[in-house]
């Protein structure tokens, strides 16, 4: 019962699945859950023995606090729990309709929500664990056409603030992830306003330069030195630093720049959206 525990939603593919591979192979036990059970079972044999797959929708609370019970119960709790469960949706203010922004806000925002609300007691109850929650750098440095999507992860990272000072006295630590394009399998969830704005997401996710195994190791080594903010992108770091320190004026001018160079187009009402995780 001395083995760590750790406990990923969304923990079936992409991100999930490297970083369960990632703490399996550091001789962790894993716990992953998911809403595809097939893939579940294809994550659970990749680990070799080392984990477990429960099926879990984010959505549900009551889903997540069974989770939690069978922890409890049968490895007497859990050391590390990864809100990761994530969507993506792309398009303009007037043409994302407020159906698809209820439906990732229960998702990316709330199903975080729920997860810390659900294993906080749990964590306080055996003294202590972290929070590791999946934002992006959508959540930190806001392009146009993502208005959706970078509400929900702005708000990831306004919790994870919230409780690293909050839960702080219970020995109950959080870190926030922020990467920016790796390649994963968000896009297959994608809901875009138009053929070119999923066109364009699709292409910037899937030749991005970093893929999840490589995003997994960052994280797994910033969570090691007990970072808070685990920016995982060198041009992401520095898009940050920008909106932190230069005026507004001067961010807005160089985010309309870089955005028209990484759409390959001028007109800015034909830009589109991209997907961080």
């Amino acid at each position: 019962m001395n083995q760590k525990r750790i406990f990923i939603t969304g923990g079936a593919s992409g991100l999930g699945r490297a970083l369960a591979e990632r703490y399996a192979r550091e001789g962790w036990r894993v716990c992953i859950a998911d809403i595809h059970d097939a893939r579940g079972q294809e994550a659970l044999a990749a680990l070799r023995g080392q984990g477990h797959y429960l099926h879990c929708d984010v959505r549900k609370e009551e889903d997540l606090q069974a989770v939690a019970d069978w922890l409890q119960q049968n490895w007497g709790g859990v050391d590390i729990v990864v809100n990761n469960a994530g969507v993506a949706i792309g398009g303009a203010i007037t043409d994302v309709p407020l159906s698809d922004w209820q439906w990732i806000i229960d998702i990316n925002l709330l199903g975080v929500v729920r997860g810390c609300k659900v294993f906080t007691p749990l964590f306080r109850r055996q003294g202590g664990g972290r929070f590791v929650n999946i934002s992006s750098m959508a959540g930190l440095v806001h392009a146009p056409m993502m208005a959706a999507y970078n509400a929900t992860k702005a708000g990831v990272v306004a919790v994870s603030e919230t409780l690293r000072v909050e839960l702080e006295r219970d020995r109950i630590a959080v870190s926030v992830v922020c990467p920016a394009f790796f390649r994963t399998h968000l896009t297959e969830t994608l809901r875009a306003s138009n053929p070119e704005v999923a066109r364009i997401t699709h292409k910037l996710v899937n030749k991005a330069r970093h893929g999840a195994d490589e995003i997994a190791e960052l994280v797994y080594r910033g969570v090691q030195r007990g970072d808070f903010h685990i920016l995982t992108h060198t041009e992401g770091k520095a898009a940050w630093i920008l909106k932190r320190l230069a005026p507004f004026s001067l961010y807005a001018r160089a985010l309309s720049q870089s955005t028209r160079r990484m759409m390959g187009r001028t007109p800015p009402d034909q830009a589109s959206s991209t997907s961080h995780e």
